[in-house]
């Protein structure tokens, strides 16, 4: 079987396949899942997921091609000597010498931050004197139909008039995903869920005033023409201390070491000769 064949065929199989099995061997070496996941982080920064499922498919086929391709050069430049040369070996020496520095800075740094310790008091005071800071906003999820005229508009309430419940929401998906114009309509016009402030000012005003399971009138922003699904509401309250606990202690923590870093710094300074 060709490569790029096997590549393809192995890709279809990945959602069933766990992340320690080979998806392909290549001289001897495994490639598998989990390779092929850290590869797409690393790629895209941690964000993956955010990339549109219609490309995600097409992307880990080029990374799995890429991981085979690099398996491949690689077995090449053992069998060729690359590993026993002049130029692999001062060169490998700088990389070895600049990720032991880097490695042992990092390693150094955990260690002072785990000598930052934050009392349960101290946490607690925090908490009690920054409060407000602690507060969730009011929230709603919501999906919409974005036309390009309030007679679009109209038309697609009418269609939805007579509905309610179940069957409104159905239908108010079926409509977006037929004549929504926005990036949202293919997801039924799925907004998912957003706090006070986040959509545009008439966008806003219109959902936050709506009452759940219906739908709005036109609303008319730079975008175009709305109509507003709203599927749940969420009020606004104050997070208890032990929701935001960890929180709290992470920022007091960075804090303090930063200050305990500048007194560090000072010391290693004073005893090191820096011409």
């Amino acid at each position: 079987m060709k490569i790029a064949t096997r590549i393809i065929s192995t890709l279809l199989l990945t959602a069933s396949i766990a992340s320690a099995q080979a998806l392909v061997t290549v001289d001897g070496v495994e490639i598998t899942q989990k390779d092929v996941e850290t590869a797409l982080m690393n790629a895209t920064q941690g964000r993956f997921n955010q990339v549109p499922s219609e490309k995600q498919a097409e992307f880990r086929k080029q990374v799995l091609e890429q991981l085979v391709a690099k398996e491949l050069v690689y077995s090449d430049a053992k069998k060729t000597g690359i590993l026993k040369s002049k130029e692999f070996t001062n060169e490998y020496k700088k990389v070895q010498e600049r990720v032991k520095k880097e490695l042992a800075v990092q390693i150094w740094q955990k260690k002072q931050m785990d000598k930052v310790k934050i009392s349960n008091k101290e946490l607690k005071n925090y908490y009690d004197k920054n409060k407000e800071e602690f507060k969730e906003k009011e929230s709603v999820h919501a999906r919409h139909i974005l036309v390009k005229t309030e007679s679009e508009a109209q038309a697609v309430i009418k269609e939805m008039k007579s509905l309610k419940g179940a069957a409104l929401e159905s239908k108010f998906i079926e409509l977006a995903k037929s004549k929504s114009t926005g990036p949202s309509g293919p997801k039924g016009g799925d907004l998912g869920s957003f706090a006070q402030g986040q959509m545009v000012p008439p966008f806003n005003d219109k959902v936050f005033s709506m009452k759940v399971g219906t739908i709005s009138d036109p609303v008319k922003t730079q975008f175009g023409y709305h109509v507003i699904y709203l599927e749940e509401k969420k009020a606004s309250k104050k997070l208890g201390f032990t929701e935001v606990k960890s929180f709290i202690e992470q920022r007091l923590k960075m804090e303090k070491f930063k200050v305990s870093m500048k007194t560090k710094m000072a010391q290693l300074q004073k005893k090191a000769t820096i011409k």
